[in-house]
């Protein structure tokens, strides 16, 4: 039967993982209990390693391999080689070249390949675009915009999504996880469990303060339910809110703002962090208020200050 591989889905690797050789599906199983278990990946995170690999093995396997150990430095080149002439992004290609590596890291531990091929190889820097982010006004307008019709739990609950995330530069994943305890109100921090597992402490400022006493006060009770648990937010049926929900109340308060730029919260998370680091905040700070392992992804954002700079400069000096 021959597997359509024109598309990366989920569909198309599932079916390709079940014809790869015995040997090759153990040792993907493995792999992914080993991401799963033993370093606590997001499963986002492994769904895009685990693809990765799946699709080098399938070409290893086209080739004649029958096991991990048949990969070497030449096919790992030739598998990215293929990526890079189907003009594949250059933030996949590095990304994929990073699966690569992990795995074959992995691999040699575990005594399934002899030598680790992977540590030999190079990926391409990718191309890092400037993210867009709000201006200072306009982000004020965002926490102030109501599309609800007036005060309502919803409406509550809405601005203190944008109000907490905002304040914080927090991800969707750790806002939708906090329980009303990770709110420290007298100390106006949030305890927030981020990527791997790390627990980090955030500060918040008044008016996020403001939105919590709000919602906790006038809001919370009338959407909550028999199982709504310890959740801080809540959706319309009275669960923990979704990701999808906070993308969408994004959307709509910054489309309420004539001029702003269509984000979804990690435009949120973008603005806060260049607003810190305009306002005088040092890179570290934002690196351990964003929870960023490596101060190099923290870095992008004093390029966006820098240009928002350039941009001021070009509008206001005579001479610019």
């Amino acid at each position: 039967m021959t597997v359509r591989r024109a598309k990366n889905s989920r569909v198309d690797l599932v079916a390709v993982r079940g014809q790869l050789p015995s040997a090759m599906r153990q040792a993907v199983d493995s792999y992914e209990r080993h991401l799963l278990l033993e370093v606590n990946r997001s499963p986002h995170t492994v769904r895009a390693y685990v693809g990765d690999v799946v699709g080098f093995l399938d070409h290893l396997a086209r080739l004649g391999g029958r096991s991990v150990g048949d990969a070497e430095l030449a096919t790992l080149r030739g598998w990215l080689a293929i990526q890079r002439n189907a003009d594949v992004a250059r933030t996949t290609l590095a990304r994929r070249a990073a699966s690569l590596r992990t795995f074959t890291a992995w691999a040699h531990r575990t005594g399934q390949i002899a030598s680790d091929p992977g540590q030999l190889l190079a990926s391409p820097r990718p191309h890092r675009s400037l993210p867009p982010v709000l201006r200072t006004d306009e982000a004020a307008a965002v926490m102030e915009a109501d599309r609800t019709g007036g005060p309502s739990a919803i409406g509550r609950r809405d601005r203190l999504v944008v109000e907490m995330l905002y304040a914080t530069g927090i991800r969707v994943a750790e806002l939708v996880g906090l329980d009303i305890d990770d709110v420290e109100r007298s100390r106006r921090v949030v305890r927030v469990l981020g990527k791997g597992a790390k627990e980090r402490t955030v500060p918040y400022g008044l008016a996020a303060e403001r939105a919590v006493e709000d919602w906790l006060q006038a809001g919370r009770a009338e959407l909550a339910r028999e199982g709504s648990g310890a959740a801080l937010l809540l959706g319309t049926r009275g669960g923990r809110i979704d990701p999808r929900a906070v993308r969408t109340i994004v959307h709509r308060r910054i489309a309420a703002v004539p001029g702003a730029p269509d984000l979804g919260p990690h435009g949120l998370r973008h603005s806060a962090a260049t607003h810190l680091l305009d306002g005088g905040a040092d890179l570290r700070t934002v690196q351990e208020l964003l929870g960023h392992a490596s101060l190099a992804t923290t870095q992008i954002y004093t390029h966006v200050s820098v240009e928002r700079l350039r941009e001021t400069y070009a509008r206001a000096h005579p001479r610019a």
